[in-house]
């Protein structure tokens, strides 16, 4: 979509008497530079931080002139905001549509996040400051359309799911809620996450995850490592003891489609102060989002599952938390 494209889809939904956009943050035409890249419903946008161009998409559900919900949704290390709406299949766009939410797309610097891993072989630079970025974008997102301050939330999956984590310990102050998929802490994260307040978690984790270890340790590559992680188990013991939580009780166990050869097992847990840690045990599942797009083939990544919808799950989860 070019600028003008995306001028236009804005105008239609917020009205003809939207104020102008801020000049922070523009119409961007991304899909020039990305021309593989099918994924349209998002607007492409873009900004200037500390002196580098951060790129991103947005999609507005039409008819919305309320304050509204934001759901951030990180890619993975080597992906794009694109790929990441392609990856989810459009769900979050039709959440968005639905209940109301603003679902942006953000792409890292050199397709990765700076996550905490001081090993972290991806292409986010540590000098890159994403914390800062993605704790500022709401304010951003402000000059586009009205935003719930209380209800802003981040997911995503691997290295967007660790700077989910540490969006969670960093910028408590501004997100009501995160959902990491398919990624553990990073273990230089674990003992130095403090955040300001409880903050609700959900956890989303393939037991056979060939990349992101279940049972923690090196979170591998193909033929390379890219950091240490703890456990599922301690990453959320970890959130447990942050939050003054209670133990996580277990809960039914999902198996929608028995011949997919996963199932989730969820446990959850209530804390102090508004806080809840929710552990999704995906068995049988790999580094994928569940019922999200096959990204590489099973030997890579490993299964899919269709035992639940990622996408429902998480904004379930999300709707249930704001800040107070």
């Amino acid at each position: 979509m070019r600028s003008s494209a995306a001028t236009l889809a804005l105008a239609l939904a917020l009205g003809a008497s939207s104020p102008p956009l801020a000049a922070a943050i523009q119409p961007d035409d991304c899909l020039a530079a990305r021309p593989r890249d099918k994924s349209h419903e998002a607007a492409c946008y873009s900004l200037v931080q500390d002196g580098r161009k951060r790129t991103l998409r947005i999609y507005l559900p039409a008819g919305r002139g309320e304050p509204l919900p934001v759901v951030l949704v990180l890619h993975g290390g080597g992906g794009t905001g694109g790929g990441m709406e392609w990856l989810t299949r459009h769900g979050f766009n039709r959440i968005a549509d639905r209940d109301g939410a603003i679902v942006v797309y953000p792409d890292g610097i050199d397709r990765g996040w700076n996550d905490g891993r001081r090993a972290n072989r991806s292409a986010a630079d540590a000098a890159v400051d994403d914390v800062g970025f993605l704790r500022a974008l709401p304010e951003q997102l402000a000059s586009l359309h009205p935003i719930d301050r209380a209800r802003l939330y981040v997911t995503g999956i691997s290295n967007g799911g660790m700077m989910s984590y540490r969006l969670g310990c960093d910028a408590a102050g501004v997100f009501a809620a995160a959902a990491p998929v398919a990624a553990n802490m990073a273990v230089e994260l674990g003992g130095a996450c403090h955040p300001l307040r409880a903050v609700p978690l959900l956890i989303m984790n393939g037991v056979d995850d060939p990349i992101m270890p279940w049972k923690g340790g090196p979170v591998r590559v193909l033929w390379m490592t890219r950091g240490t992680v703890l456990s599922s188990e301690e990453s959320a013991a970890r959130w447990l003891s942050l939050d003054h939580c209670g133990p996580l009780e277990p809960q039914a166990v999902i198996d929608a489609i028995p011949a997919d050869g996963t199932s989730a097992a969820p446990r959850f847990a209530r804390c102090a102060e508004g806080g809840e840690v929710r552990l999704y045990e995906i068995r049988g599942g790999g580094h994928t989002w569940p019922k999200g797009e096959p990204y590489l083939t099973s030997p890579i990544v490993g299964r899919v599952s269709q035992a639940l919808d990622a996408n429902e799950t998480i904004w379930a989860f999300f709707r249930q938390h704001a800040l107070r």
